[in-house]
């Protein structure tokens, strides 16, 4: 089975075209700029063969057609027709309470979704825009929708309740909903499969570290508590994003700068962070650098994203009655060392054995960096949502093939 898998952003399309249920990758790529000058398509086949086409793309419809000619393009394509893709998977950000598990999109499933548009402004708008696309381009083809917070849906009140009135949370579905959950979910499952421990039966934190950060505590097999909150803002320190904050200093703040909610809201998405605290960069690497020659701020930055890995950790570690496996993986988690190294400085208590040494080469592959007779293993796991989407979309389209569904 074919499965293309696409993320649609504000100006961006991510894809992958999967073989199934091989996990062969066939080709992936990226439609950037879209609708903006010096649109183009980075188109990368299985063989390693590269194409960077330039050309004028107005929309996601647009960019989609775009894709989906170059996959099957003489030159460049892995498919002759189009007629081979037997399936799409969508990332989709944010459901809500509307579902808990990835499903195949109808229109009572788009109806929901594009109810949900106020919950993720900026997110869900591109992600129904794909759908809208490939429901035009490939109408006979089944859609699924697999959602950034529907692996936290397992969640008990006592964790995504927030303490405002119980009425403004029935009226206005004010919670903690938690994102990034298709990370989460892929690798707490395949650091478990790496290590070979019983998924169902582990205390396991996992740290995705990127330019946007969250935690989360998987019990048994299921998230009970995440960092990120209602929105992508709340928990660690992140890129741009101010992570955790007393709501009492933004009032004082929007009062003292005249600012309307929404200068409040760039303010705490796009200028806050590493980049706010540093006033050097959102990038971690840039930081360093600065910290490196003295720069006392960026010195500060670092350690406070350190510090705030380090107190959720513990803080999981409370909320699961302990800790067996530590994860950690994005751009920054697999990565960069020294934040890994650092933000489990002083955890020995807990039974983490790292083994430094090992902790400071490891880079962007599976690996266990903590010693043999560590109690709390931690380890460094790549992690793969695409993967985790087109795995949960053949995984449906199967169950409603056997349904004789279509």
């Amino acid at each position: 089975m074919k499965i293309i898998v696409l993320n649609c952003g504000s100006s961006s399309i991510k894809y992958q075209l999967f073989e199934m249920p091989s996990k062969f990758v066939l080709a992936k790529g990226l439609v950037d700029k879209i609708g903006l000058k010096g649109a183009m398509i980075k188109h990368k086949r299985s063989d390693g063969t590269e194409a960077k086409l330039e050309g004028e793309i107005l929309d996601h419809q647009a960019g989609i057609e775009y894709l989906l000619g170059v996959l099957i393009s003489e030159k460049y394509g892995s498919i002759k027709s189009l007629n081979e893709i037997d399936a799409v998977g969508h990332r989709v950000v944010h459901a809500g309470e509307k579902f808990s598990g990835s499903v195949y999109i109808t229109n009572e499933v788009i109806e929901a979704l594009e109810e949900c548009v106020e919950l993720a402004p900026l997110h869900n708008p591109p992600n129904l825009k794909g759908i809208y696309a490939m429901e035009e381009l490939l109408p006979d083809v089944p859609q699924i929708g697999v959602f950034d917070t529907a692996f936290h849906q397992t969640m008990p009140p006592k964790a995504y309740l927030y303490g405002i009135p119980y009425a403004l949370y029935e009226k206005y579905k004010v919670r903690r909903y938690g994102f990034h959950g298709t990370s989460h979910k892929y690798v707490s499952k395949r650091a478990c499969d790496f290590l070979g421990l019983p998924y169902e039966n582990q205390k396991i934190i996992t740290c995705h570290l990127g330019n946007g950060a969250s935690m989360a505590a998987i019990k048994d097999g299921k998230s009970i508590d995440t960092s990120m909150g209602m929105t992508p803002i709340e928990g660690l320190v992140m890129g741009t994003r101010c992570g955790d904050l007393d709501i009492g200093a933004l009032l004082f703040l929007a009062d003292k700068e005249e600012t309307s909610i929404q200068h409040t809201s760039v303010l705490v998405n796009k200028f806050s962070g590493m980049l706010g605290i540093s006033g050097v960069s959102s990038d971690m690497r840039d930081i360093e650098e600065a910290a490196n020659h003295g720069n006392e701020r960026a010195k500060v930055a670092l350690e406070i994203y350190q510090y705030r890995v380090r107190k959720y950790i513990g803080a999981y570690a409370a909320a699961m009655g302990g800790v067996d496996l530590i994860v950690f993986t994005g751009g920054i988690g697999e990565n960069d060392t020294i934040t890994r190294t650092k933000s489990l400085e002083g955890l020995g208590f807990f039974g983490i054995d790292l083994d430094v040494e090992k902790s400071m080469k490891s880079r962007g592959k599976e690996e266990l960096i903590t010693k043999p007779e560590s109690k709390v293993k931690v380890v460094v796991i790549p992690t793969d949502e695409e993967l985790m989407i087109a795995a949960d979309t053949y995984e449906i389209v199967q169950q409603l093939i056997e349904k004789s569904v279509f």
